[in-house]
Formats: structure tokens, sequence, C-alpha cells
């Protein structure tokens, strides 16, 4: 079952690319930005992850961390960063337990979903933006979303 507005986020521990342990409530007090992702260094999510990347400095400027969960490993994770110089955290969820956990599952059943949450400093969810191929859509909706709150 999908995490809806207005519920608590659920809480998690997964590894971040250089290996360590990061929760959710490493973050409470900071708004975030939690986006799910297929898979490290396909077109579409290369294209999510360098619009975040180009937008680093905006969301940072708003309070905002961000944070890209995939299946993908540590190591793969590491290579994918240092590629494409994404300087915020990414995590593995290996087997998908924490994307099971926010209902951020498959699209047509075959692939892992790209879902996008912001979750606020009480760490309630406060936006969800679904899709699987507006690619930057994720980035813009959620800058728009956290303009709107912010004002």
């Amino acid at each position: 079952m999908a995490v809806k507005i207005g519920e608590k986020a659920p809480e998690f521990t997964l590894r971040n690319q250089h290996g360590k342990l990061v929760s959710l409530k490493d973050f409470l007090g900071k708004t975030i930005v939690l986006y799910f992702y297929p898979k490290d260094d396909t077109p579409g999510c290369t294209a999510e992850s360098c619009a975040f990347r180009d937008e680093y400095q905006v969301f940072q400027s708003a309070g905002v961390e961000l944070i890209g969960v995939s299946g993908d490993s540590t190591r793969s994770h590491l290579e994918f960063g240092r590629k494409y110089q994404l300087p915020f955290t990414l995590l593995s969820d290996n087997g998908g337990k924490v994307r099971q956990l926010y209902g951020a599952m498959t699209a047509f059943g075959l692939f892992p979903g790209r879902v996008t949450y912001i979750i606020n400093p009480e760490g309630i969810v406060q936006y969800v933006f679904d899709s699987m191929f507006n690619f930057k859509g994720h980035v813009e909706e959620t800058l728009k979303q956290i303009q709107v709150t912010q004002s």
C-alpha cells in the first residue's frame, strides 16, 4: 500500500554509497526529498539524478536534503555518483524492502517504480510525485511544491 500525503513516512535504515548506515530519523527536523528510481546509470535515471544535481544548490538553499534510493549496490551507487558528480546521498535498498514500505513498487509489473516524496521536518509526507517517464518532472514539480510550502 502506497504512503499517502499526511501520513508518517516509514522509518528505515540503509547503507549509503560509502557503506555508512543512514536512517530516516537522522534527518528529523529537516525537509527531505526522497526519490526512488529504478537503476543506476540508465538513461532515465541518469536524467532524473542529474536534474536533481543541477538544482542541488536550490534545494540546499531551501534547507532540503536530497536522498536517492534504488536497489543497486553501494559500489554501483558510488560509481554512479562519481561519474555524474552527484552531491547527495544515494541509498542501497537491496531487495526493495524500503521501496515496498513506501509503496513505490513496480511500473507495468516489470520495473521498479519512480516515485518522489517530500517529507517535512516532523516526518510527515507532504507531497508525492509518481511518474515513470517524466524524469525531470520529479525535480520541477518537487521544487514548485517546496516553494509553495515555504512561502
